[in-house]
């Protein structure tokens, strides 16, 4: 039996949820659709041509859509809901809620963004749970938002201040787009859910290292809020405008050198990860971005399995991504994918702000 002595407490997941919309949106829904690269900047192409070039670039075949009836909190709370049921977790218990999100709630056919009160009194409220000490907030960091709250989490328990911080991220993408816009095709819904407890242990777990950015001076506005492309249309409704291209080459010449800062400061090398759960916006970013980090270390291959994919059927779901992405390969519900005791992974985003974070975990 290890003595106290030896004992050093650490941020661990204990348990994980998810909620994924039941509606499915194909490529082949959106033939119908008047795309527009910028203001009044009509595509002036076939729509077939259009959607299999999108295709070929993100890796996206269909996205799924929030039902009508849900709400941002609606399907945070569900897969809260699922992360307690499943794990056995009191919800009395937790100290903190903190989610991730960048919209608050957005009703079906609405584009007014409703964030008082928080999202993550929203989901307290839903659960019931009536300990006044259980702190309730949201994060707004970009699709890296649950990421960033998961190292809060850790630093909260590392600082003695909680023992057990439930991590949502949670958006409804679909309900902020601008139809006009070709990039809409890009963005789906979905939540996750995450607890995160105090262990103690001899040997490291859980977190090990972290690392976070916000690099707003030259790249603050390469995501932002603006009006519809298509002109003549009178709607002064807001919609999530992105430099696709420009983000793009920032991810590749930040998120590589992130994530290896991250697994060189928990002294361990790229051979020793098992998995990179990765933000999904677009899959051939997401493995131009692998492959560079694995060159930093010079490896110029690496295995495919390494990286767990949803792009292809989820779309981009933002701050859900990467909680969905752990609950469906802890859970095995990902054929080919597992993770195991002793296991190193890596998690890392990139988003608006813009931002961008890594974590190392090493699987209890």
């Amino acid at each position: 039996m290890a003595s106290n002595e030896n004992l050093k407490t650490y941020a661990v997941i204990t348990g994980s949820g998810s909620y994924i919309p039941k509606k499915i949106v194909k490529n082949s829904d959106f033939l119908d659709k008047e795309f527009y690269e910028g203001p009044g900047k009509k595509i002036e192409k076939d729509n077939e041509e259009i959607i299999e070039k999108f295709y070929q670039i993100t890796d996206i075949e269909e996205r799924r859509y929030v039902e009508e009836h849900l709400t941002n909190s609606d399907i945070a709370y569900l897969a809260a809901k699922n992360a307690i049921e499943s794990s056995g977790t009191d919800p009395e218990t937790l100290d903190y809620i903190i989610v991730g999100h960048n919209f608050g709630d957005i009703k079906h056919n609405s584009r007014y963004i409703d964030t008082v009160p928080s999202i993550a009194t929203r989901v307290k409220h839903k659960l019931g749970i009536e300990n006044p000490f259980c702190v309730a907030y949201d994060v707004l960091f970009g699709c890296p938002g649950w990421l960033e709250g998961v190292i809060q989490a850790h630093m909260f328990i590392k600082a003695g201040e909680a023992k057990k911080v439930m991590v949502i991220g949670t958006e409804t993408l679909s309900r902020i787009y601008d139809p006009y816009d070709r990039d809409s095709m890009i963005y789906s819904d979905g939540a996750g859910a995450t607890i995160i407890e105090a262990v103690e242990s001899e040997t490291p777990v859980g977190i090990i290292t972290h690392l976070s950015r916000t690099d707003a001076k030259e790249f603050g506005y390469m995501l932002w809020m603006d009006k519809t492309y298509k002109p003549g249309v009178e709607d002064d409704s807001l919609y999530l405008k992105m430099m696709g291209r420009k983000l793009y080459n920032y991810a590749l010449s930040t998120v590589p050198q992130t994530i290896k800062s991250t697994i060189d400061k928990a002294g361990i090398d790229i051979t020793d990860i098992k998995k990179i759960f990765i933000h999904q916006a677009n899959a051939k970013m997401d493995e131009a971005m692998v492959s560079r980090l694995f060159k930093l270390y010079n490896h110029h291959t690496f295995d495919p399995g390494l990286v767990p994919m949803t792009i292809n059927k989820f779309g981009n779901n933002s701050v859900a991504t990467l909680p969905i992405l752990y609950d469906l390969v802890s859970k095995g519900k990902m054929k080919g994918q597992e993770i195991k005791s002793g296991d190193y992974v890596v998690f890392a985003s990139v988003g608006a702000g813009v931002n961008a974070n890594s974590v190392v975990y090493r699987v209890p």
